[in-house]
């Protein structure tokens, strides 16, 4: 979000410049609404939100009908988000998006808003949205495919990933996001890289489990041993991990092993039908 930001308010003040008299002056040294905005831009760089959010509403209560402020109070509604104000984000971005009903990045960051407030059917609607307005928009893309993929639509998910993949190939949430999918979808190889490179960025469980998973179906054990061992020591009380040392250890042949770590698992709040199956025979 923040490199989005960082590009939005560039954009806007680049394009304000331009409607400025041409003077020896920069633009933004002698109209104090453009020096607000790029207050505002180094805000954002420096981590500032609260500052940056503070001179955007500033530069709007100076010049309150300037036609560009839609973009500022889009910009808002997302430093709101990301400040963990999201009641307040989803009202500003509503309001960007009652004076602009096309503006895109609006539509977008409300999508993310709503996603973050847990309101996953009007989110996954709204993401639709966005893919209406703009196919070929990949932050869309990335958020649909993953909320179709864990709701078990995955010609859906495979559609929009592939759009991902085509106009991003080698980006992070095109990495992120074929990891899921083919660990989901029976392509553990070629899940692999991938979930190598997610777990090198983000080391959390569900993707630590994701790999070893794949490991542990191509009858790698060694790899997976070592994939869970990285896991547990970042993740230590989490159930798959252990649910996943089980399978091993059930596939080496350690029972008891396997055993005391279904047990563990099962109290950390897995299933205790999916520990079960572990050892039906």
């Amino acid at each position: 979000m923040k490199k989005l930001l960082l590009s939005l308010f560039a954009v806007f003040v680049a394009v304000a410049a331009t409607a400025q008299t041409s003077t020896a002056v920069p633009a933004d040294e002698e109209d104090p609404y453009l020096l607000l905005c790029g207050q505002a831009d180094r805000a954002v760089a420096d981590g500032d939100y609260e500052g940056a959010t503070h001179r955007l509403l500033e530069a709007m209560a100076m010049r309150p009908d300037e036609p560009q402020n839609v973009l500022l109070l889009s910009n808002i509604g997302m430093l709101y988000s990301y400040m963990d104000r999201d009641s307040l984000a989803l009202s500003t971005l509503d309001e960007a998006l009652r004076r602009a009903p096309g503006l895109r990045t609006a539509m977008s960051a409300r999508a993310r808003v709503l996603l973050k407030l847990r309101r996953d059917k009007e989110a996954y609607s709204a993401f639709e949205a966005v893919i209406e307005a703009d196919s070929l928009n990949a932050d869309a893309r990335y958020y649909h495919g993953t909320m179709a993929l864990y709701a078990g639509k995955r010609e859906i998910a495979e559609t929009d990933f592939d759009v991902l993949k085509a106009s991003d190939p080698t980006g992070y949430p095109t990495a992120r996001a074929l990891g899921m999918l083919y660990s989901l979808t029976g392509r553990e190889r070629e899940a692999i890289p991938y979930l190598r490179r997610i777990v090198a960025v983000e080391p959390e469980a569900e993707f630590f489990a994701a790999l070893a998973g794949c490991y542990l179906a191509l009858g790698e054990l060694s790899d997976a041993s070592a994939i869970i061992s990285d896991g547990m020591a970042k993740c230590p009380d989490d159930p798959e991990l252990y649910y996943y040392r089980a399978m091993l250890n059930r596939d080496r042949f350690l029972l008891d092993d396997a055993r005391a770590d279904a047990d563990r698992a099962v109290a950390l709040g897995l299933n205790p039908a999916r520990a079960a199956a572990l050892f039906a025979k």
